[in-house]
């Protein structure tokens, strides 16, 4: 599914005066890589264009993809609030217009700022609340019924991300999600 958290971006682009410039806008290249396992950063970034997805590579060379990020969503905070190295990898999948903003600024506008504190607030539980039903889910149910689910949710899923990309994300391999589409694909035609 792709995450969204347009309030926060809103939020961001109706700011004035002082703290308006503490935001910077940049623009990144399809497969960029905007956060990189094991470095320091000093930024938080919140996506204003474009998708991206946040993974953990494995030794196998194979990706555990936890969320697909689209507008809104932020990501840096984790190195923010634990400062350690960043843990998994942030890569733009299509061109993304970004914001940054410098852990200095982002500390003062959750300090100041107790509207922007409250959408960050916002948007760190729903991250987590997403992450243990979206696992438990994926545990309990067939590959079939997680595809269904997913596709459910999010219908245009499959025309915006790679089937290999989705394939990683439901924990499975390409030749399997290719097997559930056609399943699915061939059940539809009896309906």
């Amino acid at each position: 599914m792709i995450r969204t958290q347009p309030d926060l971006l809103t939020y961001i682009e109706n700011l004035t005066g002082e703290t308006a410039g503490y935001f910077q806008r940049e623009q990144r290249e399809k497969n960029a890589v905007l956060i990189d396992v094991d470095k320091r950063y000093q930024w938080i970034y919140i996506l204003s264009t474009g998708l991206a997805k946040c993974y953990l590579p494995n030794e196998n060379g194979k990706e555990y993809i936890q969320e697909f990020l689209g507008v809104g969503m932020f990501f840096g905070e984790i190195e923010f609030f634990n400062g350690k190295r960043s843990y998994c990898v942030i890569e733009a999948l299509s061109e993304v217009v970004l914001y940054k903003i410098s852990f200095d600024h982002f500390r003062q506008l959750l300090a100041k700022d107790t509207a922007f504190n409250a959408l960050i607030m916002k948007g760190l539980a729903e991250k987590i609340s997403y992450k243990a039903p979206r696992s438990a889910y994926q545990a309990s149910y067939t590959v079939e019924e997680n595809l269904t689910r997913l596709l459910t949710q999010a219908p245009e899923l499959l025309t915006q991300v790679a089937k290999t990309d989705v394939a990683n994300y439901l924990g499975i391999t390409p030749r399997s999600l290719n097997r559930a589409l056609l399943q699915r694909k061939e059940k539809n035609k009896k309906l």
